[in-house]
Parts: C-alpha cells; sequence; structure tokens
C-alpha cells in the first residue's frame, strides 16, 4: 500500500485496486480550499495510475462532509472551485464511489452525487440545506438531484433544506446501498470491489434519467413555484431554486450549470443573504454564555411543573418530548385533571394527524405523573413554576418548593415580566433561582430565555442551558428587568404602533405594512391571538409607575373594558365569526378609534406603509440598543436571536439589530430625532446607538464572544 499526501486534509491510499481518498478536516470535514484541492488531486492520481480501477472516498471522524467551510464566508473564493472539482469527480474515467455515515449536506451531498455510486451507513443524514442560507446548491446539486430523483423529491429536498436519513435516501435514489454494519471503511471497500468483480462501467449522475417523463416533472415544478410563492413570501432564493430545477428539466446539462451558477450568484449578492448568514452564525453564538464556559450543569432527570394550564401543559409536552419525566402540581384534583386534558389535547392531535401511534402517546403519558402535594416534588432536579402572572402567588409558590425541593433542585419561574430577584430573595437558596420564560406554545416555540437574577450560581444557569439543548430550544441570556429582553422592547414598539393608531393610521393598515416587511403577524393580530386581557393587566399593574407625562393610548382599553379580547371572546380588535381564525376589519373598533382620538384632540393624519414601518423599526431598534446598553443582553445578537425564534422577526433580514445594521445606524438615528419632534419622551435616542454613530461603528462590532 502507498500512502500520497495530496494536503493536509485529503490523503489518498491505493488498496489493492482501489484508490482509498480519506477527507480528514476536523472537526466536520467542510470543503475548505485545502480540501477541494485535495479531492481534485486525489481524481487526477486516480486517472493517471494504471495500477487503479476504482476510487473510494470516506470522510475521517463523525462525517462525510458536512457542507461548506463557514470560515470562508464573506471572503473572496479561492479556486479551485467546488463546481469544478464536482465536475471533475464526476468526469473521472474510473468508477468513484462515496461511502456516507453522519452528514453528507451542501456540498458534501453535491460531492457525493459527483460521484458514480453512493453507499450511505444507518444513521447518515444527507441533505440539501442552502436555502436556510439564502442560497441555493451551486455545485449541481439542483442538475443531479433531479436527474437522479425526478423534480417532484428534488424540489421538496432543496426547498424545506431537510435532512433524509439513509433508509429515505435509499427509497428515493439518493443512494444505491445501504450498509448493514456500522465499519464504513469495510463496507466502502467491499461495496467497491463488488462493483469491480461486476465490472460496473463508470456512471454519471449528470446522464441519469429520472426526468424522462417531461410532462410529469414540469408539473412538479409548476406546483412547487405556485406553493413556493405562497409559502416562502418575501424570500429571494426559494424560487431561483424552482428556476434551477426547471433548468434541469429543459436545458443540457452543462446549460443547467452555468445558470444555477448565474443564480447562485445573484443569491450571493442578495441582502438576504447577510440577514440569513447573521442568523445562522448568532443562533450558534448566542449559546455562548459566561457561565456556560465556567461551570458545570447539574443533573437533569426528573422535572417538576407548577401549573398545568395553557403554558404549564405546554412546557410538561415540551420535557415529556425529551424524554424526561414529569410531575404536574395543580391547586385540586379538577386542575390537575384540566391540565392532563391540556397535555393529551396536544398528543391526541398529532394522532389525528397520524404523526403518532396510540402506543407512543401511551408511553410518552406513563412518565407524566401529577399531585396536588407539593410533596411529590421532593426528587425533582429542577421545578418551573407556571402559575398565575402574580408576584405574591409565584412567592408563595417558591415558599412551598423552599420547603420540599432537595438541596441542590433548580428551581425556575416562568415568569414573563416580574422581578425574579425577588422571587429569589424571598426563599432561603436564591442562588438556586432562575427565570426560564418559554413562549407560548411551549412546545413548539423555539426560544427559551434563560434570566439571570444577581445571586443565581453560576452552574444553575448552565443547566438552565443544558435543559434548553435538551428540549431542542434556543436559549437566550437575559439580565432582570421588567419584560427582559423581548417583552420589553415589545411594549416600546406596541406602543409605537398604539401612538400611530391614534394619530391616523388604522390597526389594519399597520398590521398590513408590518406584515409586508415580513412579520407574519402584525402587532394588532398578535394581541387578539395573545388576548387582550394579559395586556391590559400588565397595562394595570405598571400604571401606578407610569411617567405621568408619558403618551398613554386608551384605545386596547376601551375595547377590553367591553370584554374585547380578542380570538378567545370572538371580537378584538378584529372580528372573528364563529370561531373563525383569520379576522377581519370591524367597523366598531374604528369608531371607537375615532371617538379616542376626539378624546385627545388630535387631527388625525394619513401615514404611507414606509411611515408606519420606519417608526415600528425604529422603537424596536432603539429599546433593543438600550437593553444592550443596561447589559439586559449580552450582545445585539442576543436581541436578534430573541426577535428571530420568539416574536416572527422575519429571518432574511437578520433580527432588528442587523436590520438597523444594513440600514444604516446614522439612517436610524436622524429618524429618531425627526420623531422627537413630536414626542421627545418617547423618542428619546439610546445612548448605545449615539455612540456607535460617532463612532462610525455598528452592533455588528459588539457581538464578539463573551
Amino acid at each position: 500500500m502507498t500512502l500520497t499526501p495530496s494536503t493536509d486534509v485529503v490523503t489518498h491510499a491505493v488498496r489493492g485496486k482501489v484508490l482509498l481518498v480519506t477527507i480528514d478536516h476536523a472537526p466536520v470535514n467542510a470543503l475548505s480550499a485545502d480540501v477541494r484541492r485535495g479531492l481534485a488531486a486525489a481524481i487526477d492520481a486516480a486517472d493517471a495510475d494504471p495500477s487503479v480501477e476504482a476510487v473510494l472516498i470516506v470522510g475521517a471522524g463523525r462525517n462525510f462532509i458536512a457542507g461548506a467551510d463557514i470560515r470562508e464566508f464573506g471572503k473572496p473564493p479561492v479556486p479551485p472551485s467546488l463546481p469544478d472539482v464536482c465536475n471533475r469527480i464526476e468526469a473521472c474515467t474510473k468508477p468513484v464511489v462515496a461511502a456516507i455515515h453522519g452528514a453528507a449536506l451542501g456540498g458534501g451531498l453535491e460531492v457525493a452525487l459527483a460521484a458514480h455510486y453512493r453507499i450511505a451507513l444507518d444513521g447518515a443524514k444527507l441533505g440539501l440545506p442552502e436555502v436556510q442560507l439564502g442560497l441555493l446548491p451551486g455545485a449541481g446539486g439542483t442538475q443531479r438531484t433531479p436527474r437522479l430523483i425526478g423534480a417532484a423529491a428534488a424540489l421538496d429536498l432543496i426547498l424545506s433544506g431537510r435532512h433524509a436519513s439513509a433508509q429515505e435516501a435509499l427509497a428515493l435514489g439518493l443512494v444505491d446501498r445501504v450498509g448493514s454494519s456500522d465499519d464504513l471503511l469495510a463496507e466502502g471497500l467491499a461495496y467497491t470491489q463488488e462493483l469491480l468483480a461486476a465490472h460496473a462501467p463508470v456512471r454519471r449522475t449528470r446522464d441519469a434519467a429520472a426526468l424522462a417523463d417531461r410532462a410529469a416533472n414540469l408539473a412538479a415544478v409548476v406546483a412547487a413555484r405556485a406553493d413556493t410563492a405562497k409559502k416562502s413570501r418575501g424570500l429571494f432564493s426559494p424560487l431561483k431554486i424552482v428556476d434551477a430545477v426547471e433548468a434541469a428539466i429543459e436545458q443540457p446539462f452543462d446549460e443547467g450549470l452555468r445558470l444555477e451558477r448565474k443564480l447562485f450568484l445573484d443569491c450571493l449578492d442578495s441582502p438576504q443573504r447577510a440577514g440569513l448568514i447573521h442568523a445562522f452564525f448568532a443562533e450558534r453564538e448566542v449559546l455562548k454564555a459566561p457561565e456556560t464556559r465556567s461551570a458545570k450543569p447539574r443533573a437533569l432527570g426528573a422535572i417538576g411543573v407548577v401549573g398545568g394550564g395553557t403554558m404549564g401543559a405546554g412546557i410538561a409536552v415540551a420535557v415529556l418530548d425529551a424524554g424526561l419525566p414529569v410531575t404536574m402540581i395543580e391547586r385540586d384534583d379538577e386542575s390537575l385533571a384540566r391540565g392532563r386534558a391540556h397535555i393529551e389535547k396536544v398528543y391526541d392531535g398529532l394522532i389525528a394527524k397520524g404523526r403518532l401511534s396510540a402506543a407512543r402517546k401511551a408511553a410518552v403519558m406513563a412518565r407524566w405523573s401529577g399531585s396536588t402535594s407539593y410533596d411529590a416534588l421532593t426528587d425533582a432536579d429542577l421545578v418551573i413554576e407556571a402559575v398565575f402572572e402574580d408576584l405574591a402567588v409565584k412567592q408563595a409558590v417558591f415558599a412551598e418548593l423552599d420547603r420540599v425541593c432537595k438541596q441542590g433542585a433548580v428551581l425556575a419561574t416562568n415568569t414573563s415580566y416580574l422581578d425574579i430577584d425577588a422571587i429569589a430573595s424571598s426563599i432561603s437558596r436564591p442562588a438556586d433561582v432562575i427565570g426560564l420564560h418559554f413562549f407560548s406554545p411551549a412546545n413548539i416555540m423555539k426560544l427559551l430565555e434563560v434570566v439571570v437574577p444577581k445571586q443565581v450560581s453560576a452552574d444553575v444557569v448552565a443547566t438552565a442551558f443544558e435543559l434548553a439543548k435538551t428540549l431542542r430550544k434556543t436559549p437566550v441570556r437575559a439580565g432582570v428587568c421588567d419584560g427582559f429582553i423581548g417583552n420589553r422592547v415589545l411594549a416600546v414598539y406596541r406602543s409605537a404602533a398604539d401612538a400611530m393608531m391614534e394619530d391616523g393610521a388604522s390597526p389594519y393598515q399597520i398590521d398590513a405594512a408590518v406584515r409586508a416587511f415580513g412579520f407574519p403577524m402584525g402587532p394588532f393580530q398578535v394581541v387578539d391571538l395573545a388576548g387582550g386581557d394579559i395586556g391590559w393587566a400588565t397595562r394595570k399593574r405598571r400604571a401606578a409607575t407610569r411617567n405621568p407625562a408619558a403618551r398613554y393610548v386608551q384605545i386596547s382599553d376601551r375595547l377590553c373594558e367591553r370584554g374585547w379580547f380578542g380570538q378567545k371572546t370572538g371580537c378584538g380588535f378584529y372580528l372573528y365569526p364563529e370561531g373563525s381564525r383569520s379576522g377581519t376589519a370591524d367597523p366598531e373598533v374604528e369608531a371607537i378609534i375615532d371617538a379616542e382620538r376626539e378624546r385627545a384632540g388630535i387631527t388625525p393624519r394619513a401615514f404611507t406603509d414606509e411611515e408606519i414601518v420606519r417608526r415600528y423599526m425604529a422603537a424596536m431598534i432603539n429599546e433593543g440598543a438600550n437593553v444592550v446598553h443596561e447589559g439586559i443582553a449580552l450582545r445585539p445578537l442576543d436581541v436578534d436571536v430573541t426577535f428571530l425564534y420568539g416574536y416572527g422577526f422575519p429571518r432574511y433580514r437578520g433580527g432588528p439589530m442587523k436590520y438597523a445594521d444594513m440600514v444604516g445606524l446614522p439612517r436610524i438615528l436622524a429618524d429618531i430625532r425627526e420623531f422627537a419632534k413630536e414626542d421627545p419622551l418617547f423618542w428619546q435616542a439610546s445612548p448605545l446607538l449615539v455612540d456607535l454613530v460617532e463612532r462610525g461603528a455598528d452592533f455588528a462590532s459588539l457581538n464578539q464572544t463573551v
């Protein structure tokens, strides 16, 4: 056996008649320039060596190739390009086999598709997730995939960005075989030897015939284009993906590749790519908090949940789905039964959709237990309180937890606004108390604000981050203040929306403008969905401390005084006839708004949609800057992730702080100063924003690792 190093990260060795090419680029075998050079050199070596009759490409470590090298993002391209490497692999005159284990994603799958034969091990995951970064597969993925598995299956895979298992890949035709053992090298070599023994020819994917039925494949493109236009509103790359796959049907392979490359470069230049790339990095960076570096998490075996309402039940489902046992506490048997029913309703809904079996539901519910006595929590490692949003009520719950829970148990509150320091200081073990602010529905929403009170132990914070990982949530570290990161900022831009409504914009125009910006819902639709009474209670709680000089719009209060709380009462800002979930404009609401304008002495004026968005975003960005300035959020990216995962901020815009950087902080500051001419108390520019503009810096400059 001869071993030839082609680069530090790709080696090739002759094994009998097979050239074994090994990619070893820790940690995930990303396609760096060195890997690309090494692969091209290995194929050149195979073609030049008469003793080599086949090539086997494998990845060292845990993956085949997990995708592009993120360290090259945003930098000038270094040759060879991945399309050139893939074309070189496919052009090899000797059979090339890709043996896939772990991840073969993005460019990694494109390399495998360029090979002539593919074998995967169980546990492998294959996918083309470029759409999640505002891109499309740019190394032949939109051309080879449909030729191999047909347009419908290819579009499903590429537009979703999802991962296919080895068995699904086999059923689709992405791979030719699934190995029967977990020995990658043995499986790959055995398959290659088998192909040689059968005199298997070079079989290029570009010549595959899954597009032979042109009419059926074009029909799939038409359906995907219509569906994508509806589901991916405002997104740039998805429709480009459809165009590229259509080209695979309509054009020769080389012309399809050229169009794919053009569309890829168009996506690369799109502002959406910048937003999506920022989101990609931010959601990884947000996992890094000071406490996760300095402390180890405590054990997480048994979880308690106090409260079986909508939020408590959602939290319980999230925990049960993670495979952990849950003990639920309620005040009486009737409430406990209602809490269990809330949980079962979630699983029954999945059964009705064919996504869960009755047997699986039974197995999950076997991990649930309930009690009306706090003594049932004596063995819990972590308890999450999810009762009524009242400080005295929560302090009473924590007094019971302090009494019954074992030493070292983590005691968490799900409060949305309240002072967690006041909760922690009310018991004998404040170091064990933390905020875990879930978002409703808690079993679905990805955001988890980890709220860090003054006296908490570092290992409790680390435990909260570990719980988020276990529950497949995205944690954001937040400091203690009224509303933490998300709801504090929400209160400010909601006030800006209220002011615009009183000044002349209808709630329906404001909602439409915010949706056109990219949010799934406008602020008044959100109020109706959450329940107007929730905000009303908060406003009443804050009334005693509200600055009497600050503007206070009473329109929402007038609706709540009538019992119009939104969807649950059939009317709020919108009408919801016969249980409808999509509201219609209500003339009575518009009459109430007119009356309130008259009471406040306001002559209504017209707003353009652009003016609405400028004010809405300026309020959001300015308060986001205040949150960072005060240390409530560690970095601007923590604000971005909070809004991406908890408040429906359009991902392709990166989050409010990234959006501000893309617009330009001087323009944002100029808007705020312009708006301050009307209301100087509300529109006070954040000291951080002023400082950054004066220094010529941006929010991104503050996103360094903590």
